[in-house]
């Protein structure tokens, strides 16, 4: 089972396709939603979540519920990303910031993590914090408005480390 999980956790960090299927078993509104997760070079990273009908709320402007549950979502795939699939991440806090309401596609931009790399050589379970920044595309002029700010913290643990303490457990 283990070696199943391992293996569909590859698939999914390997390309968008894997992305939206195990979305679409795992992560039902994810995958309505529309989020896709872009990687723009080695230290940037995006996602972008599409204007839709799903999205949108009475006063066609993007839903706030929208805005603040794909970033969890954004920021949960790009500590997946960067973790690999040897780790299992989890969102403890999140505090959202809406500046003005957002009337397109919004883009998420991971602006600060922490040392990200120093944790993951160190092993062992970790929280870290990240910080988003969601901007608004405009397509007209090619510019992006903020929307909002989020500030989440992800706690990391190792799977090896949960197989160890669940075959522990078993054991008494």
């Amino acid at each position: 089972m283990q070696r199943v999980e391992a293996f569909i956790s590859r698939l999914s960090t390997r390309n968008n396709f894997w992305q939206k299927a195990c979305s679409l078993i795992w992560l039902p509104f994810a995958f309505r939603s529309g989020i896709t997760m872009k990687r723009l070079g080695t230290k940037r990273f995006s996602a972008v979540l599409p204007f839709r009908r799903f999205n949108r709320n009475w006063y066609n402007a993007m839903a706030g519920a929208a805005l603040l549950g794909n970033s969890e979502v954004a920021g949960g795939m790009y500590l997946f990303s960067e973790c690999g699939s040897d780790y299992i991440v989890m969102c403890k806090e999140m505090r959202y910031q809406f500046l003005r309401p957002c009337r397109g596609p919004a883009v998420y931009h991971v602006v600060n993590s922490e040392d990200l790399p120093r944790m993951i050589a160190a092993g062992g379970e970790f929280n870290i914090d990240l910080e988003l920044e969601i901007r608004q595309q405009i397509t007209m002029r090619g510019k992006e408005f903020r929307v909002g700010r989020c500030q989440i913290t992800f706690h990391c643990t190792p799977k090896a480390q949960l197989h160890e303490r669940s075959a522990r457990h078993k054991n008494k």
